[in-house]
């Protein structure tokens, strides 16, 4: 279990920039200097904006070197699907293999429910977390990073709801190893309606030799479970024994990423992030599809996730973070599905686009433009999910981190040859809030879109108006409500909280929902000139309020980001159900994360 000592100004100022790429940057060492929750930051007498901040020395940091743009495609791995495991051998109890080699997890809930002997009704993955060469821009070397099948994103995941997915996660990352992040992971499957012993809690941190407090044993590998049925369904089964549950319940857009204690940020931009896309009846997936009820959106290699995270690079080209300042700092370049300013070569026709906000710290206010001019295109999704109808002719999309954005936008009108970029428009240089839009220019653009050919089939997806319904939301009943939290996040002595206190994972949950009984949250950023994207495990909720007011159009949906702006309130709405356990909320500023802005809550029967 980890421990955290104090130790004396003199050891902090003694740690630099190269220590990072030392021993120093290596987990267990890290905490054996006490460079942990907190301590850099008690120990400095640097003075904040805030009158109760006191923070570390910052580090001087240069600017990346120059890329070479325009010289690398973002690889076909990140928008076609991974195949399913063909001799995979599923697990035949609920509890933990230790003596196979599984790490010590908490028994799979509801087993025998959704993994009955001899149904052939599953699908079976495997992710081997290791270290592997990337090239991230032919300027900067080959360098190493750690990734889901060794990619920087992770492969696609295409799942249905209706089918479980059995996945089983090896680790395969060097315990010596030299440098920021730690070998230690835990995987979160962001947004997924799923069970808590596979939902990546961050004390279930786990290797071969090293296991997190909230695990009983190490492992080469854990399997996770998610049955992929709709938030509810259990309630939906009191009348309907075979129910999966309410359609309007359905996720569209998720992401995979890494979620140990206290380096989540670290693992993350060292490339355990990966995409994981959810299809139903409506959003089929299909666009040729000839149920009445499909959508026919954009699909196949026309629907495209695009993984952004900011990064930062040394003088030499090779990445680099700063795992222990609470600060963090704001990535100078951006990855788009592990390429820095990449191309990607387009159809005349119409394409998804799926934005996802893979962090760590910068905001964007993402636009497509031809020769100068902005693009119109239709804002399907916020958060992964299907709005009721879509926003047409936006021309911008704004992401906190974690949030995520679907539009669809048409390349027909533009002739073969013809260039547009992708542009983030929102100027930010600090840690704190991006600071505001600005103009177009080339400075902000972040992938090129080359239209390169005319399509070889026809263009069978849908094409969208204002008044095309989407997904209808579930009705929401305020007179249910018999429990409110007020949640209030800040900064108190340099340190992250919520509610004036950190994060301890060898505490018990802060607060107990009872599973099925909706309840109101307000959520309250104290100030300092800061933002908090606040995400909530398990469920998602309703926005009812931002700041008094309705919330725009775009968060009219179900959400499971909620970007709190300095001095904002937002009210939501939220019913946790179907799986006891449990579960945590937290700011996804990830360095904000790891620094303790978190808390445990448990859901009960």
């Amino acid at each position: 279990m980890k421990k955290f000592t104090k130790i004396d100004e003199q050891k902090v100022k003694q740690v630099s920039v190269n220590d990072f790429d030392g021993p120093n940057a290596k987990r267990r060492n890290l905490l054996k200097l006490g460079l942990g929750l907190g301590v850099v930051a008690s120990v400095s007498q640097q003075t904040s904006k805030a009158a109760d901040e006191v923070l570390p020395p910052p580090l001087i940091i240069p600017p990346s070197p120059p890329v070479l743009a325009w010289q690398e495609q973002i690889p076909e791995y990140c928008y076609r699907a991974k195949t399913t495991v063909e001799n995979f051998y599923p697990p035949t109890q609920a509890a933990a293999n230790i003596e196979g080699g599984e790490c010590g997890r908490d028994p799979i809930q509801r087993f025998d429910d959704f993994y009955p002997v001899g149904d052939e009704n599953h699908d079976y993955y495997e992710l081997r977390v290791s270290e592997q060469p990337h090239s991230f821009n032919p300027a900067y070397p080959i360098q190493s990073i750690w990734g889901y099948d060794g990619l920087f994103p992770g492969p696609t995941i295409h799942a249905r709801y209706g089918r479980p997915v059995m996945l089983r996660l090896y680790n395969e990352l060097p315990e010596d190893h030299v440098g920021f992040g730690s070998p230690e992971i835990s995987m979160h499957l962001h947004n997924m309606h799923t069970s808590s012993e596979s939902d990546g809690f961050p004390g279930d941190y786990w290797s071969k030799s090293v296991v997190g407090p909230t695990m009983s044993a190490p492992g080469s590998f854990k399997d996770h479970c998610y049955y992929n049925v709709y938030a509810g369904f259990d309630k939906a089964r009191e009348t309907d024994p075979s129910s999966i549950g309410d359609p309007r319940e359905a996720l569209g857009t998720l992401w995979y990423h890494d979620h140990t204690l206290d380096i989540t940020a670290a693992n993350c931009v060292k490339g355990l992030v990966g995409s994981w896309l959810m299809f139903d009846e409506i959003d089929s997936g299909n666009e040729n599809d000839t149920n009445p009820a499909a959508l026919r959106l954009p699909s196949g290699d026309y629907d495209v996730p695009l993984m952004l995270v900011d990064m930062r690079f040394k003088p030499d080209g090779t990445l680099f973070f700063d795992q222990m300042s609470p600060e963090g700092f704001v990535g100078d370049m951006v990855a788009v599905n592990g390429k820095i300013k990449p191309f990607f070569n387009v159809a005349r026709r119409k394409y998804r686009l799926r934005f996802i906000n893979g962090g760590p710290t910068r905001y964007y206010g993402l636009s497509v433009v031809h020769k100068g001019k902005l693009q119109k295109f239709a804002y399907i999704a916020n958060d992964g999910n299907l709005l009721e109808a879509p926003l047409m002719d936006q021309t911008r999309v704004n992401l906190a981190m974690a949030e995520r954005g679907d539009i669809v936008i048409d390349f027909s009108a533009f002739p073969v040859g013809s260039e547009l970029f992708l542009i983030n428009r929102v100027r930010q240089d600090d840690t704190r809030k991006p600071d505001k839009i600005l103009e177009i220019n080339e400075s902000a653009e972040i992938l090129k879109f080359i239209v390169n050919r005319n399509p070889a089939e026809p263009d069978n997806s849908r094409i969208l108006t204002a008044s095309t319904p989407l997904r209808a939301l579930p009705p929401i009943d305020l007179s249910q409500v018999r429990t409110r939290r007020k949640l209030l996040f800040g900064r108190k002595n340099g340190v992250w909280t919520i509610n004036d206190q950190i994060f301890d994972v060898t505490k018990g949950p802060r607060f107990t929902s009872k599973k099925g009984q909706p309840e109101i949250w307000t959520l309250i950023n104290e100030g300092g000139g800061w933002e908090h994207p606040i995400h909530i495990h398990l469920e998602e909720g309703r926005i009812l309020k931002r700041n008094g007011k309705a919330p725009p159009l775009h968060e009219r949906g179900r959400k499971d980001v909620y970007n709190l702006r300095p001095g904002e309130t937002i009210e939501i709405y939220i019913n946790f159900r179907d799986f006891p356990g449990k579960y945590v909320m937290h700011c996804h500023n990830l360095v904000h994360e790891d620094h303790a802005m978190m808390i445990r809550f448990d859901v009960k029967d």
